[in-house]
């Protein structure tokens, strides 16, 4: 029996601001349209949102840039919106990542502006840092029909806290943010469902989730891992049993132009009763990535990692090396390219 295409496995999420150029791609819609603060700044730049950008800077000359930039990722969403199926997703700010009423008024100005331009609240999603802080506006925004993705995520304690803080969705990052800094470091392994160094920890926060749904029957979030460089690593997330793969539009070129037939992708696919598939079944107590002297105890999920404004996570990431400079890299990251949409707001506003 033939193996069915990858998106009757996997919801396929466009990690662009372009989801235009993906339904050329694609020969269906895509599902949710996601974004940071490096895809603002592209489409910012780009000459054909001219218009928009100088709109939004008459608009909002008397706000302030952080307002007007608030304006364009709105504008931005709007006119793509009828390309996707489902919500799209504008990320709070960095720079707020460890203030938890920041990123709930950052999240706030984006529903406002969102709503301005037609996009209801029940096709939004906003993403924040998968900090204590940042995750303790989940809940606040929650009570308004807010709902969250927990991002800059590397471990299943922040899997955990993202779950005990009610976020609608994570988004693992699958490559660390030095690999995309320099591709040696990049693991190119040809069956990355069994060989890349992040799998494990996938595997063990979907387990975990899959546990806490049959202990509790509460809503766990779904997993939309991003961070890809290859289309086998997309490709493996259905085998792995993740509900959504956030791919972004060069990765999703390469997967329109493979021949499924002659690039299948290896194992069996999530098995009936949703185990992890027998051949990963050993990964769900490995991770190459932990600190050398990890006990091999994965994370408890009868910690409270909300309390006291998240400490209890904020001392598991600093006992992780490779979260906290995951969290600190990916948000250095955001915070330059934030600083490049403002000082391109600032040049059309001399202008306007």
């Amino acid at each position: 029996m033939a193996r069915p295409p990858p998106r009757a496995i996997v919801k396929i999420d466009i990690d662009c601001m372009d989801p235009a150029e993906a339904h050329r791609l694609l020969p269906f819609k895509p599902y949710d349209q996601t974004s940071n603060q490096r895809l603002v700044y592209e489409q910012i730049i780009s000459p054909e949102n001219r218009a928009l950008l100088v709109q939004a800077a008459r608009e909002y000359q008397h706000k302030g840039w952080e307002a007007i930039l608030d304006r364009m990722s709105a504008l931005l969403c709007a006119k793509n919106f009828h390309n996707i199926q489902g919500r799209v997703l504008l990320q709070t700010s960095a720079y707020h990542a460890y203030d938890t009423q920041k990123v709930v008024d950052h999240a706030w100005s984006y529903v406002r502006e969102l709503e301005d331009v037609g996009i209801p609240r029940d096709r939004v999603c906003i993403k924040i840092p998968s900090t204590g802080p940042a995750l303790n506006a989940s809940p606040i925004l929650r009570k308004d029909g807010i709902r969250t993705l927990g991002t800059s995520l590397f471990s299943l304690t922040q899997a955990i806290a993202a779950s005990q803080a009610g976020c609608l969705s994570i988004s693992p990052y699958y490559n660390l943010p030095w690999y995309h800094a320099d591709p040696d470091q990049w693991p190119n392994v040809e069956d990355p469902a069994l060989d890349h160094p992040m799998t494990p920890r996938v595997i063990q926060i979907i387990e975990t989730y899959r546990r806490l749904r049959k202990e509790t029957g509460k809503e766990h979030p779904m997993l939309k891992p991003a961070s890809f460089k290859s289309p086998r690593e997309a490709m493996a997330m259905g085998e792995l049993g993740c509900e959504h793969a956030t791919i972004p539009k060069d990765i999703l070129q390469q997967l329109a132009l493979l021949s499924l037939d002659r690039n299948p992708p290896p194992g069996e696919g999530p098995s009936n009763d949703s185990a992890t598939p027998p051949r990963l079944a050993h990964l769900a107590t490995k991770d190459p990535l932990a600190a050398p002297d990890w006990s091999g105890e994965l994370a408890s999920t009868d910690i409270d990692y909300l309390v006291d404004n998240g400490a209890a996570l904020t001392k598991a990431i600093d006992e992780d090396p490779i979260t906290k400079r995951g969290i600190r890299e990916a948000l250095e990251v955001f915070k330059a390219n934030e600083l490049q949409s403002k000082n391109a707001i600032e040049e059309v506003l001399k202008q306007v």
